[in-house]
């Protein structure tokens, strides 16, 4: 209905009906129901004295004044009808609203259907909606019957009824509730608007007397029992445990209380079977014992809590519920559709005063799991666990109470005392790895102190240690790749490492002939290079064979990209997790795909890589050896590079264990061109190593480094020398 601005309105009181016309100058037409008394906001004119049948009134809907006859469109704010129990709104229109005048409906408002309004509303009102002042084709703001406002008690529930009065539908805008449904008056579920019948319905908890229950004091015979079980009288009545007679039976009666005010109750029979009053509020056990508790204990059963307080801790409570088969791998729940831990959200008045929370759930798996669910919620920050004590050597003691019946108050006191901080991912003590540093103090595992690379001479400055990560370096055809693969085999024949390689410089053959060579000390050829040394066997070469199989592990890319380093380092994983490999080669450095985002730097990329690298040795505890070559050097005169040569960024020097150049003589005026010099430039570790030079012996025949027997003049002439 188009509504013009603002006009006189006519009307005539001849009519004996109870509505009587009003007269307007264009096409529509209001009825207005008799009233008595006019509202405030509408004025009447009188022409003719009220004595006069003949009278007209001229009623103003609103004063405006100088309003032309088609005014411009404007939007107006929502108009708010302010109730005892809400408010509602009208959303604006394009044109000016009139003023509602009390009595006067549109003819859409006779439309309405006063019985399914009727019904609709005693719908609302089954799911805790008050709608009884909620006029259709309105918003209407309310409490939410499901969170209750929250702390402030705001109205935060949207409901809005249709134009007809047979259709709702509600939200509630609270960031932790978000309550929302919709439903008919005459909707059925064979209805097509089933669906819209499917909603949220606000449980209300039942009002529980003992009397209702049914509850009396404990009997001799139950008394008798608690006491076997070390819980006192005294105990008991100030908790008011109290039994409940059901069929022939009698059974303990748990009474939960808020405020002394009974809550719910659980029962539990003589074959230890538990149930719970349907349909009464979830809460914690005990729970008027923590009220204005700063540390608060959680165990896992009602008996627990009694024990607790045999052992002098009253600031104790009792999950209703028992404790979960495992910890869950969904996200946690909102508050709302936590249902598992209702009595959590119920009471976190109560726990969030306290500023330690003592975990004392049972020992089980599923009691574990319970307090990593309790943790997740209460904020692992503020609790803390408690161990139970040892049974026999096998086995522990279960639960607070089974402590206080073996070993008494003063060890459960203690149990709690010595409770100890809930693990968090990330943040840990020293007292968490006291196993491992008395290891380390008695040097129980082996490679406390390195494992011997098999030269005298470098010993002294280098040795392996499992989970570290060595950088070697060296200018081209220096011998970088034939060192470690020595190193690979001693470290094979003293402690029998295995070891996966990634080469990408060696053909798969090419490597197999190095390898066998320095194992079997023989050429694998009878040619120019092997001299007059014999050639290996048939016989020792199967055995190279089987050797080379059982020692090593091939990291290869099998087409014609370049591997990564996350691709190294997963294959370089199932090695050591399938074949049980203790080191790792990646050779060489420029030899690996290194795309980056353009955003980042060569600098913060290698810092990447390597940090990855590092990682990944110490989790599997495998030495990884990481082979990058010098960028180009300017001027050389022969000398061995620095490890800050290394092409691509400081970090390599930075963030590796070890640091390693291997450097030869290639001037045979200046000395022996099968000398090999090992600077070891970086030792992290003070305990396995230390910065300084040696010098090996290079076998061209079969590939093996040898120690050097010299005296220190020599050694230090050789060094001048090479240098």
């Amino acid at each position: 209905m188009l509504l013009l601005p603002q006009r006189k309105l006519l009307f005539s009181p001849h009519s004996n009906s109870t509505r009587r016309i009003i007269f307007m100058g264009s096409k529509n037409f209001l009825l207005l129901k008799f009233s008595p008394t006019p509202p405030p906001h509408a004025h009447i004119h009188s022409l003719e004295s009220r004595s006069c049948y003949s009278q007209t009134h001229f009623f103003h809907s609103y004063n405006r004044k100088s309003q032309p006859l088609f005014a411009s469109p404007k939007h107006f704010s929502p108009i708010y009808q302010q109730r005892s129990s809400g408010y509602s709104f009208t959303p604006s229109a394009a044109i000016p609203i009139p003023r509602p005048i009390a009595g006067v409906e549109t003819l859409e408002k006779q439309s309405i259907d006063k019985k399914q309004l009727k019904l609709l509303r005693q719908k609302l009102q089954e799911i805790g909606i008050d709608g009884t002042d909620c006029l259709p084709g309105q918003y209407n703001g309310l409490v939410c019957p499901s969170c209750k406002g929250g702390d402030s008690q705001e109205k935060s529930l949207s409901l809005h009824i249709t134009d007809d009065g047979g259709a709702a539908v509600w939200t509630c805008f609270r960031a932790k509730c978000g309550w929302k449904g919709t439903t008919r008056a005459f909707a059925d579920v064979k209805s097509t608007y089933a669906k819209m019948n499917t909603t949220q319905k606000v449980k209300q908890p039942r009002v529980i007397t003992e009397e209702s229950l049914g509850l009396e004091p404990l009997c001799n015979e139950l008394l008798a029992y608690f006491a076997e079980r070390m819980i006192s009288g005294e105990t008991l009545r100030r908790n008011s445990v109290m039994q409940k007679r059901a069929g022939n039976q009698i059974v303990i009666a748990f009474t939960y209380r808020r405020n002394k005010e009974l809550i719910s109750c659980k029962y539990r029979d003589i074959t230890k079977k538990f149930w719970q009053e349907a349909n009464t509020e979830k809460i914690f056990y005990g729970l008027d014992d923590i009220k204005e508790a700063s540390d608060v204990i959680i165990v896992e059963g009602e008996m627990d809590k009694l024990a607790m307080e045999e052992a002098g801790f009253k600031n104790c409570v009792s999950v209703p519920d028992g404790a979960p088969p495992k910890v869950s791998n969904k996200a946690l729940a909102s508050e709302e559709e936590d249902t598992k831990y209702t009595y959590l959200w119920n009471c976190k008045d109560y726990t969030a005063k306290a500023s330690r929370i003592i975990l004392a759930t049972d020992g089980d798996p599923p009691g574990q799991a319970l307090a990593e669910e309790l943790a997740r919620r209460l904020g692992r920050e503020r609790c803390w666990r408690v161990k139970w004590p040892k049974k026999n050597d096998t086995e522990s003691f279960k639960d607070a109470n089974e402590v206080l019946m073996y070993m008494g108050p003063d060890a459960l006191r203690g149990v709690i005392e010595n409770a100890e901080l809930y693990p968090i991912k990330g943040l840990f003590n020293f007292k968490d790895y006291f196993d491992e540093i008395n290891d380390y103090y008695h040097q129980t595992l082996g490679f406390e102190l390195g494992v011997s690379t098999g030269w005298n001479s470098l010993n002294e400055l280098y040795n392996v240690v499992p989970g570290e990560l060595t950088i070697v370096t060296g200018v081209p055809n220096s011998g970088k790749s034939e060192w470690i693969d020595a190193l690979l085999c001693n470290l094979n024949h003293s402690v029998g490492w295995k070891f996966a390689l990634c080469s990408m410089e060696n053909k798969v053959r090419e490597h197999a002939r190095k390898l066998l060579e320095k194992h079997i000390k023989k050429p694998f050829f009878d040619v120019r290079y092997g001299e007059s040394v014999e050639r290996m066997s048939t016989e020792e070469f199967e055995r190279g064979k089987k050797w080379l199989g059982d020692s090593f592990s091939l990291i290869r890319c099998e087409n014609d990209c370049l591997p990564s380093i996350t691709w190294v380092l997963d294959l370089a994983r199932i090695a050591v997790l399938r074949h049980g490999v203790n080191g790792l080669v990646i050779d060489p450095y420029n030899e690996i795909d290194h795309q980056r985002p353009p955003s980042q730097t060569e600098t913060e990329y290698v810092s990447q890589m390597l940090t990855k690298i590092k990682r990944f040795a110490q989790h599997h505890s495998c030495h990884v050896w990481f082979v990058a070559h010098p960028r180009q050097l300017q001027n050389w005169v022969g000398s061995p590079p620095n490890l800050y040569d290394i092409s691509g960024s400081a970090h390599f020097i930075n963030k590796c264990d070890n640091g390693i150049v291997i450097h030869r003589n290639r001037d045979p005026e200046a000395g022996p061109v099968d000398i090999v010099q090992v600077c070891v430039r970086k030792v992290r570790n003070k305990v396995v190593g230390t910065i300084g030079d040696a010098y090996l012996s290079y076998n061209r025949v079969t590939g093996e480094y040898m120690d050097i027997n010299m005296d220190i003049n020599t050694s230090a002439q050789n060094n001048k020398r090479l240098r």
